[in-house]
């Protein structure tokens, strides 16, 4: 009995090895369980946060000789002194160029092992930096708002987005592509990354940065040609390239990942005419926290609380008249909403609503009468609502339905100023009082052909209604296609 009992122990011996290795090797995988990462280093995170200030500071004033940069002591105690205005950058600046630049002081310290909420503030005292101290123009109360919740927003994205791409077990070239690319999409990761030398460090455990299992993604890309129309006429407007790419990470319905960004989406657009911005829009919707309200009869609802980040942009057609066709921020929003998931029917296999309902701290829209330095948009506060409808087809394709609400009231105008004796830095107006009401209507339809790959036609109708309390009302409406090609990872 002792021997066959030690002959079957001698032959089993490499199996449980094997899966104890195994074992091993399945929960070493991912980098966060990693025991050497699970460091915060918070004054790192604060010196680089100080470091891009001054870099930045450096160039504008040295290389750039810029006058805005010329601070001393004066100037920053006249800045403190002062308090907050609304400035008058123009709209990339203030709502695309703003929250980015917010994105590497976030990062800055969730790069350094901090997580969502401890990285947070590093947004905002990096702005808060930058206000006061780094350039002789008063401090900004609209670059504070949109570098501290639009950062926190693209930060998070990007820090996510990033770790998707890299892994640490791969070497030569494609190694140098994954890390070149995770540092373009977020560039202080890359630093520290360089820093550490964790970007040429080949490791045969903690490895990976994503769990495709926890996580999911689903990512899209389209290319194809874009028809703008000129205030809304058929014949009258301006044909571009464009770019899509859109990504939704993580499973909205489940519950046991439900930390800040466990599950979001971000689209992101681009257009390629010298006429054009090249950034047409951007669009992420994160999810905070959420919680489920029903389950049952195949019907499943999501509720949750989530936080905003919208951008349209554009320009006035060329060989066309003046009107901006549309231009639409929110870059500080956040508010409740609710998805709702419904049983397949015949060749439907996916049929979701989606209902959100956010309060804008900080919007932007264009304005028909406020043009002081480079501001031609009116900024302020108030709400948007936001459906999405989507329905899947078995061999067929999809219908995606999007229909966005916004509503911006400007509350501090300029009017009973002496705007020839005011200095349009001190001007401190959100622009022209009033409020905007606008809405976006945005089918889209989605052909499947061969493999993943699909053909894509949608169409954009903006309508956009100012009141102005002192200057006539005005209406505009206009509308954009797209028709092109969509591959689906």
């Amino acid at each position: 009995m002792t021997r066959k009992l030690l002959t079957a122990l001698f032959f089993l011996l490499p199996c449980i090895t094997f899966a104890q290795n195994d074992s091993v090797i399945v929960d070493t995988v991912y980098a966060y369980n990693n025991p050497l990462r699970q460091k915060k280093h918070f004054w790192k995170g604060a010196a680089e946060t100080t470091g891009i200030n001054v870099a930045v500071h450096c160039f504008d004033r040295f290389v750039m000789n810029e006058d805005f940069a010329k601070v001393n002591f004066n100037t920053i105690h006249h800045n403190l002194q002062t308090g907050f205005v609304w400035d008058n950058d123009q709209f990339s600046t203030n709502l695309f160029a703003h929250p980015y630049h917010g994105n590497l002081y976030y990062n800055s310290a969730r790069s350094s092992g901090l997580s969502f909420w401890e990285s947070a503030p590093y947004a905002l005292g990096g702005s808060l930096m930058w206000e006061t101290c780094g350039e002789i123009e008063p401090p900004a109360i609209n670059d504070l708002m949109a570098t501290t919740f639009g950062g926190i927003c693209i930060g998070e994205v990007t820090h996510r987005i990033s770790d998707i791409i890299l892994n640490d077990s791969q070497h030569g070239f494609r190694r140098f592509l994954r890390e070149f690319a995770a540092t373009v999409i977020c560039p202080m990761k890359g630093f520290n990354r360089i820093i550490s030398g964790d970007a040429w460090r080949i490791r045969d455990k903690y490895y990976k940065y994503h769990d495709a299992k926890r996580f999911p993604v689903d990512l899209s890309i389209s290319l194809g040609d874009r028809y703008l129309a000129d205030n809304g006429a058929l014949f009258r407007g301006e044909q571009n390239p464009f770019l899509n790419f859109y990504m939704e990470y993580g499973d909205p319905f489940n519950d046991s990942e439900n930390k800040p960004y466990d599950f979001f989406y971000i689209e992101a657009t681009f257009g390629f005419s010298g006429n054009q911005p090249l950034i047409n829009g951007l669009h992420i919707l994160g999810r905070i926290w959420s919680a489920p309200v029903f389950t049952g009869n195949n019907v499943t609802a999501e509720f949750g609380i989530f936080q905003h980040f919208n951008y349209y942009d554009s320009k006035p057609v060329k060989n066309g008249t003046s009107l901006t066709p549309y231009r639409i921020s929110e870059a500080a929003s956040f508010g409740p909403g609710i998805i709702f998931s419904f049983p397949q029917v015949g060749a439907l296999t996916r049929l979701e609503q989606r209902l959100f309902l956010s309060a804008i701290l900080l919007g932007g829209t264009k304005s028909d009468y406020y043009n002081v330095i480079d501001r031609d948009y009116n900024m302020g506060s108030g709400f948007s609502i936001k459906t999405k409808t989507h329905m899947e087809f078995r061999d067929f394709g999809r219908f995606i339905l999007h229909l966005d609400y916004y509503r911006i009231f400007t509350w501090k105008g300029y009017e009973g100023k002496d705007l020839a004796n005011t200095d349009p830095l001190y001007l401190n107006a959100q622009g022209d009082k009033g409020n905007a009401a606008l809405l976006i209507v945005n089918p889209i339809w989605e052909i499947d052909f061969r493999g993943a790959l699909s053909g894509v036609l949608s169409g954009s109708y903006y309508v956009r209604n100012t009141h102005y309390k002192y200057y006539s009302d005005v209406l505009a409406k206009t509308f954009e296609l797209r028709i092109g090609l969509t591959y689906h990872f």
